[in-house]
C-alpha cells in the first residue's frame, strides 16, 4: 500500500469514527426520547445498503417489530414473556433473510424500546406510531412488513395470521401470498385465512401487511415461538411469501393512498 491509500485509508476511518461518536453523542443527551429517535433515524439511513442481486433486488422493505419499550404487548399465557421481544427477535432474522434476497430493509427499532418521549403532549402509542410511520415512508420504502404476535380470551385459537388493509388490493394480494407460505411452512392446525384488519402502520400508501405470527394465549403455540428454531421457520415462511408475491408475473394493483394525518397532532 502507497503512502497515498494509507492517508486515504485513515481520512476514512477518522470520518467513520466521527459519524459514529455523532450518533452516541446525540443518543446521550440529557435521555430525550426525541433525539435519541432523530438518531436512530439517521443511523437507518446511513447504514441501510442493497444487496447487489437476488429475487428482492431494487425493493425497500419496512420491517417493523411491533411493540417495545413501555409497551410489552401480548404476553404469554404459561411462560409470562412479553411479545415485544419475541417480535424483534423475528424481524432481525427476517432483516437478515431479505437483505440476503436483495432487499435494502429498514428496521423501525432495533432493539427494546418504543419511539416516544417520556412524557408527550400525545398519546405515547401515537406518537410512537407516527414515529414509526416517519422511518417507513422518509426511507423509501416500497413495502411494509408489521411483525406480532397474537392473543385471545381462549386458549383453543392457534394458527398465524396475516392482515391487509381494508378495500386495498395491493395489500390482500401480498398478505394471501404470506399467509399461504406461513400456511404451507409451519404447518398449523388451523390455517387462516388473509384479513382485512384496521391498523395505523397499514395506511402509509404501500402494499402492507400485518403478520400475527401465532397465538401466546394457546400452550402449544407458545412453547413452539419461544424457540429460536421456530422464530426462524416464521421469518423464513413469511420472505419466502414476499418472493412469492414480487415474482408474480401479472401487473400488480396499485395500493391505496396514504391516509391524510395533517390534522392529528404531530407531538414535536
Amino acid at each position: 500500500m502507497g503512502k497515498r491509500d494509507r492517508v486515504r485509508l485513515a481520512a476514512g476511518m477518522l470520518l467513520s469514527v466521527s459519524a459514529v461518536c455523532t450518533v452516541l453523542l446525540t443518543l446521550c443527551a440529557g435521555g430525550n426520547a426525541a433525539a435519541v429517535f432523530a438518531a436512530r433515524e439517521a443511523a437507518v439511513q446511513q447504514t441501510a445498503s442493497p444487496a447487489p442481486q437476488g429475487p428482492l433486488a431494487g425493493l425497500v422493505i419496512a420491517v417493523d417489530a411491533g411493540h417495545g419499550g413501555y409497551d410489552g404487548g401480548a404476553v404469554g399465557r404459561v411462560s409470562g414473556v412479553p411479545e415485544k421481544g419475541l417480535n424483534l427477535d423475528v424481524a432481525q432474522r427476517l432483516q437478515k433473510l431479505l437483505s440476503g434476497l436483495g432487499a435494502r430493509v429498514i428496521m423501525t427499532r432495533t432493539d427494546d424500546y418504543a419511539l416516544c418521549d417520556e412524557d408527550p403532549p400525545i398519546r405515547k402509542k401515537l406518537q410512537d406510531m407516527q414515529r414509526r410511520a416517519r422511518l417507513i415512508v422518509d426511507g423509501g420504502a416500497d413495502v411494509v412488513l408489521s411483525i406480532h404476535m397474537n392473543e385471545y380470551a381462549g386458549r383453543a385459537q392457534s394458527g398465524p395470521q396475516v392482515f391487509y388493509r381494508e378495500g386495498c388490493p395491493a395489500g390482500r394480494l401480498l398478505a394471501g401470498a404470506v399467509q399461504e407460505s406461513m400456511n404451507g411452512a409451519l404447518t398449523p392446525k388451523k390455517e387462516r385465512t388473509a384479513l382485512s384488519g384496521d391498523y395505523y402502520i397499514l395506511t402509509l400508501g404501500m402494499p402492507s401487511v400485518l403478520v400475527e405470527c401465532g397465538f401466546l394465549s394457546n400452550r402449544e403455540e407458545e412453547a413452539l415461538l419461544l424457540t429460536g428454531d421456530y422464530r426462524q421457520k416464521v421469518a423464513e415462511a413469511v420472505a419466502r411469501g414476499v418472493v412469492a408475491w414480487q415474482s408474480l408475473a401479472a401487473p400488480k394493483p396499485e395500493p391505496l393512498p396514504a391516509v391524510d394525518r395533517s390534522d392529528e397532532p404531530q407531538g414535536d
